[in-house]
């Protein structure tokens, strides 16, 4: 089965071309090491939330940006053993020191595809979340996901990925389970949906609030909404 890296950081705006060139250098290393896509995505529309959200996650901070990124690998085997090689080569140090963001307030996890609808290409746009789900509620989550990606690829999505919480450290300033105030019982929820381009995204978000499938009480999902994190992102590196 497939495995996700994901990670969320923030990162200085008067960073962003700094930023941008760091990932497309890094980019042949992590693929040398087993990545099979990598992608970066710059904060776009990224509310804040009444409880959680995206800057919260992270802390960011004034004239900071949130950056959503992840890696996909084969399996989980593929991402270990390049986790491995990660912490073992020596120009993952230089890779470390060159950093344009505070690596200290970057949350990251380890996540198992539980559902992937649609072809892999290079996004226009990306809608992503976190989400806390009680660990017993996997299999209803899993119904109801399905039921949702094929909504949004009815209205234009190319593709809808789901990961479910597998490797998720604590973190010494934070992490994924304090951005979703995860309870006792409950895992993180990593997930994006991918769109041709923020116009197409922006039309269907407009019909889909219409839709009666997307109504209060239509159908009630197997978390707390109240806790979901969310947020619009303009790819900046796609490989």
């Amino acid at each position: 089965m497939a495995y996700i890296d994901g990670f969320v950081a923030a990162v200085p705006a008067a960073n962003k071309d700094a930023y941008s060139k760091h990932v497309a250098e890094v980019a042949p290393l992590f693929k040398e090491f087993g990545v099979t896509r990598m992608v970066e995505n710059w904060g776009d529309e990224v509310p804040d939330g009444k409880v959680t959200d995206f800057k919260g996650a992270v802390k960011a901070e004034p004239g900071e940006v949130v950056v959503f990124s992840w890696m996909e690998y084969a399996s989980k085997a593929a991402r270990d053993a390049a986790n491995q090689k990660i912490m073992n080569d020596p120009r993952m140090k230089e890779v470390g020191a060159k950093m344009p963001f505070d690596g200290k307030r970057m949350i990251f996890a380890g996540f198992d595809v539980m559902l992937d609808d649609g072809a892999r290409g290079k996004a226009g746009y990306v809608d992503a979340t976190l989400i806390p789900v009680p660990v017993a509620n996997k299999e209803a989550f899993r119904a109801w996901a399905v039921k949702m990606a094929a909504l949004f690829k009815e209205y234009g999505a190319t593709r809808v990925l789901d990961g479910w919480g597998d490797d998720v450290p604590d973190g010494k300033v934070t992490d994924f389970k304090r951005a979703v105030n995860a309870k006792d019982g409950e895992t993180v929820l990593y997930g994006w949906v991918e769109w041709p381009s923020k116009d197409v995204r922006d039309a269907a978000w407009g019909k889909m609030m219409a839709d009666p499938r997307m109504q209060p009480g239509h159908e009630t999902p197997p978390f707390d909404g109240q806790r979901m994190v969310y947020g619009g992102f303009a790819p900046i590196l796609d490989v």
